[in-house]
């Protein structure tokens, strides 16, 4: 994927953002290191030992600035994000047609007559469904006009994504539904899919969530042992539908890999970080 960011590797960083990271690689590297003895000597301690105010970390200010200066770079570029769902084959290949159009009232009304006229889904639930939405409560700001994301890959079953994918309709159609009669037939519709996207960061508002992730990979790559810095991000704007670049679909290799063995350059290093932070087993 050339021009593409992942933030969780710094092979995929391009020459600009490195020449800046490794000018304050030093800085970076302080700023982890120092955060780590502060875990070690306040976070992690317990009793009359303890201080009573947390240290301040020296480098705190050099790294948030860097921060700054790096969000400010990523804002041109683009990064891999990845998206849980459950589509059904028609809405993939509509999907694959006309790319990816944010979540709005308009949108899943369109949706929710699609699987009626398809005979997939009986009027009156797509009705229920839709006057249970989000959209007609104090969410519909926080819902509509967007359209979300993770910034590295998480296995199919874990818990924060398998909900995604175990029902059509997401976040905005089935996520709260508790009634059986209206959830029962969206489990049997569609598969649970992954969709691997290009996404440009100034059709978002993250590109400071990417600088602290960008920050933490290469401090990570210079020896350091911050968090990976996963985040959520949204769209908003559409994009082609060129900016999907894979989509997987339960049952696929890569479907069964994600977050484990796939991507093949993803290491997920908050797996055992306890016992780099403390020498302690998890």
């Amino acid at each position: 994927m050339p021009g593409v960011i992942d933030v969780w590797d710094a092979r995929s960083f391009d020459l600009g953002l490195l020449k800046v990271l490794k000018e304050q690689a030093e800085e970076i590297t302080s700023y982890f290191d120092t955060d780590h003895a502060i875990f070690l000597s306040y976070d992690n301690l317990d009793g009359p030992d303890r201080p009573i105010l947390r240290p301040d970390n020296p480098h705190a200010a050099a790294y948030y600035a860097l921060l700054d200066r790096v969000g400010d770079l990523l804002a041109s570029r683009t990064i891999r994000a990845f998206h849980y769902t459950r589509l059904t084959d028609d809405e993939v290949a509509e999907l694959r047609r006309s790319g990816i159009h944010l979540s709005t009232p308009t949108t899943l009304r369109r949706r929710l007559d699609a699987l009626v006229v398809s005979g997939a889904l009986p009027a009156d639930i797509g009705d229920q469904l839709y006057d249970a939405s989000p959209f007609h409560s104090e969410q519909r700001d926080a819902r509509s006009e967007k359209f979300w994301m993770v910034s590295h890959p998480i296995a199919f079953d874990d818990k924060g994504v398998a909900p995604l994918m175990a029902r059509w309709g997401g976040e905005v159609a089935s996520f709260w539904v508790s009634d059986a009669a209206l959830f029962a037939p969206l489990a049997r519709l569609g598969k649970a899919r992954i969709a691997e996207i290009a996404v440009p960061l100034e059709a978002t508002r993250h590109s400071h969530a990417a600088s602290k992730a960008v920050v933490a990979t290469f401090g990570r790559a210079r020896g350091a042992i911050p968090e990976k810095s996963v985040f959520d991000l949204y769209l908003k704007a559409s994009l082609p539908a060129s900016a999907v670049f894979a989509l997987h679909t339960e049952g696929d290799a890569a479907f069964i890999a994600m977050g484990r063995t796939y991507p093949a350059d993803f290491v997920d290093v908050d797996v055992g970080r306890w016992k780099e932070l403390t020498g302690e087993e998890d």
